[in-house]
């Protein structure tokens, strides 16, 4: 396994569910995301994103309340799929990025929209919604149209994709992922319930990256007890093992 491309086509072709929200009745299969991460990728391409190319990433609810953060991720993995897409096609993606973004593109919550001002070479794509503005693109109506083939590209493990404290590659993220799965002993019966805002690359890896090297499955919003949690060293969880996104760090 040398990138996320190959992460992603080998969940392809995995049973079982990836994501389990709380607030849905119907879990996200491993089959259904990961070919819906190709077709974002391929509906990214559409808006000039390629290798290098810099996306910003809002992750929050399709319909967030006055007490919801951006990081956090509830009901739909709306940003753990466009960040697996934005991947996909060789970018370099921020999942936090500033009120001012200069970026090929922005994807937000469509009613954090307006938190976020798009420099003049942006394209901001919103989830949940639709958008008002016809400026502002609806990524599942136009994802969903999107063909369902691994999108086209030439990187490997050394080139960026991940832009935090510094930048980390590939092959920086698949690592961390390996040890995590490794150190922690991730299986496909484990359940990974994610509470920590995936504002970290350690929450990325940890709540997405290593249960997909493992075949386990994320539990989403308040709810189940999972098997191991994702949760910050001094937040109290039901969970016995927990995994610090500061100890899944690349």
């Amino acid at each position: 396994m040398q990138t996320i491309v190959d992460l992603v086509a080998e969940g392809r072709e995995r049973e079982g569910a990836l994501f389990e929200p709380a607030e849905r009745a119907t879990p996200f299969s491993y089959r259904d995301f990961c070919t819906n991460a190709w077709k974002v990728g391929n509906l990214l391409r559409h808006y000039g994103v390629r290798e290098g190319a810099r996306v910003a990433i809002v992750a929050g609810p399709k319909a967030p309340t006055a007490g919801d953060e951006p990081g956090w991720i509830r009901e739909s993995p709306d940003a753990f799929q466009a960040f697996l897409g934005a991947a996909l096609d060789g970018a370099v993606v921020d999942v936090d990025p500033p009120g001012a973004v200069d970026s090929k593109v922005l994807i937000a919550p469509s009613d954090w929209m307006d938190d976020y001002q798009a420099g003049p070479g942006t394209k901001p794509i919103a989830y949940g919604g639709p958008p008002e503005d016809p400026r502002i693109a609806h990524l599942e109506r136009e994802a969903w149209s999107e063909n369902p083939l691994q999108p086209p590209g030439e990187f490997g493990p050394e080139n960026a994709v991940l832009a935090a404290d510094r930048t980390y590659t590939h092959g920086d993220l698949l690592a961390a992922s390996h040890r995590v799965v490794s150190e922690f002993d991730l299986t496909a019966e484990d359940r990974v319930a994610l509470r920590a805002p995936v504002t970290q690359p350690g929450a990325i890896v940890a709540g997405l990256l290593a249960p997909m090297r493992a075949g386990a499955t994320v539990l989403l919003g308040e709810g189940e007890t999972g098997t191991v949690a994702v949760a910050a060293d001094d937040e109290e969880v039901p969970e016995e093992r927990v995994i610090s996104p500061d100890d899944a760090a690349p």
